[in-house]
This record gives structure tokens, C-alpha cells and sequence, in this order.
């Protein structure tokens, strides 16, 4: 039986990828930050109290997955908050920092714990969560849009690296995904911007070719293909899940 390892999993997209895997026949471990959530896991699934930024927990994570299961097929890195909604002259450092360090650092230190385990094995898949944000950009998003463009540079480098010992590497992009997140997202938006939260979401729909927004599926869809055979040719690709965005400012 296959093995996946989701990161942030417990929730959100994290949770509808499991979700998806779990269906598809892997064994799952995710983690979270929250207790709570992981609690409520599926019956089946294993779940782990982890900071995806937090090397020393994620070095006993990985101790842990490679004690029980011997070892990892698939990796989901898709721990990642918003970050600071605010305009650069204004950006609080701190905040900058905090979400560069679960966005991109987290998803650095999967990679690197994940390749220990897959290499031995000659063979293996990496999913990093990138966004639309760090193929366009998104006015107000510097840190998170910094950190979503670091992880596709990140993903493009460790699909060189690793391709050579049978590991594939591949970013999802998704655009704005229907969820609690997003909401959060667009409410902060809509204040910075002096504008309504309707009319933030009216944009986010209308600046796609489809004139909606993604759902969670649509992103756990595109993780599956990946982490199958059917993709054995696909490494180093940033590939966008948003119904095709071409405005990303309304």
C-alpha cells in the first residue's frame, strides 16, 4: 500500500487531499498545529501535532513515519497561512517573517526530510502548494506572495536535484479556493482596499475565464494525477488549478 504525508492536513485543502488518498487506496499521516482538528480525522488516518517550520519536530516526524512505515512514496507540502494583508510601506517585519517561515521554510523542510527517505528508495513524488499568487503576483500579499514564488524555485531546483534518483517534483497553483480561508482572505482584502467583501469575491470570479472560484477537489484532483503513474513524465511544472485567472487585482 502506498504512503502519503500531507502537511497542514487536518483542515481546508489538506483535509480533502487526505480525504482524496485515503479513497484512493495510501495510507495517510497528516499533521497540524491543531489538536483538535487532528482529532477529528477520519477513522484510519494518522495524524501528528506538527509546526511545519519547526525543524526539530519535523526531524522526529520523519523519525517517526520512517520507524512505522519504512519509508514514503508521496509528500503533500501544503502547510501555508495568508500572512499580513497590507500595503509594502506599512508591512510589519515580524509578520513578514512568520509567514516566510511556514510557507516556504515548512515546505523546504518536508523537501529535505522527504528526500532522506525517498532516495534510498529510487523513486518518489513531492507535491508542493504554491498559489496563482506566486505565478502573478497579488497587490497588498508581499509576504505570501514572496513566500508562493520561493516555493516554485524551490519545487524547480529539488525536481532537478532529486529526478536523477527517481523523484518527481511538481507545485499546485491554486487560485482562490472556496473556504473558510478564502473568507478570511477576502475580508481582509476588502478592508485594505475600502471595498465590500462581496464585491472583493465578484472579482476574484470575474478575473477567471470559468467565473468561479476553485473548490477543494479540484486541487485534491490534481494531487492525485500527480502522485500517479499517469504522471511519471510531469516534474517541474507549476501547475494552476483557477479556472484559468487573468485579473488578478479587482
Amino acid at each position: 500500500m502506498k504512503t502519503v504525508l500531507i502537511t497542514a492536513g487536518a483542515n481546508g485543502i489538506g483535509l480533502v487531499m487526505a480525504k482524496a488518498f485515503a479513497g484512493a487506496g495510501y495510507r495517510v499521516w497528516v499533521t497540524d498545529v491543531d489538536a483538535g482538528m487532528l482529532a477529528t480525522l477520519p477513522a484510519g488516518m494518522r495524524g501528528s501535532v506538527c509546526d511545519a517550520s519547526d525543524e526539530p519536530a519535523m526531524t522526529a516526524l520523519f523519525a517517526q513515519i520512517a520507524a512505522e512505515w519504512g519509508g514514503l512514496d508521496v509528500l503533500c507540502a501544503n502547510a501555508g497561512i495568508k500572512g499580513p494583508t497590507a500595503a509594502i510601506e506599512d508591512m510589519d517585519l515580524a509578520a513578514w517573517h512568520q509567514c516566510l517561515a511556514v510557507n516556504l521554510d515548512g515546505a523546504m523542510l518536508a523537501a529535505k526530510h522527504a528526500a532522506r527517505l525517498m532516495k534510498p528508495a529510487g523513486k518518489g513524488v513531492m507535491i508542493f502548494m504554491s498559489s496563482t499568487a506566486g505565478l502573478y503576483g497579488n497587490p497588498f500579499r508581499a509576504p505570501y506572495v514572496a513566500a508562493k514564488w520561493g516555493v516554485i524555485g524551490l519545487m524547480k531546483t529539488v525536481a532537478m536535484e532529486l529526478g536523477p534518483h527517481g523523484i518527481r517534483a511538481n507545485a499546485i497553483c491554486p487560485g482562490s479556493v472556496n473556504g473558510p480561508r478564502i473568507d478570511l482572505v477576502i475580508e481582509a482584502e476588502a478592508q485594505a482596499k475600502g471595498m465590500t467583501p462581496d464585491a472583493v469575491r465578484q472579482g476574484y470570479a470575474s478575473g477567471t475565464a470559468l467565473k468561479r472560484l476553485t473548490d477543494p477537489e479540484d486541487v485534491a484532483a490534481m494531487a492525485l494525477y500527480l502522485a500517479s503513474e499517469g504522471a511519471r513524465m510531469v516534474s517541474g511544472q507549476a501547475l494552476a488549478v483557477d479556472g484559468m485567472t487573468y485579473n488578478v487585482d479587482p
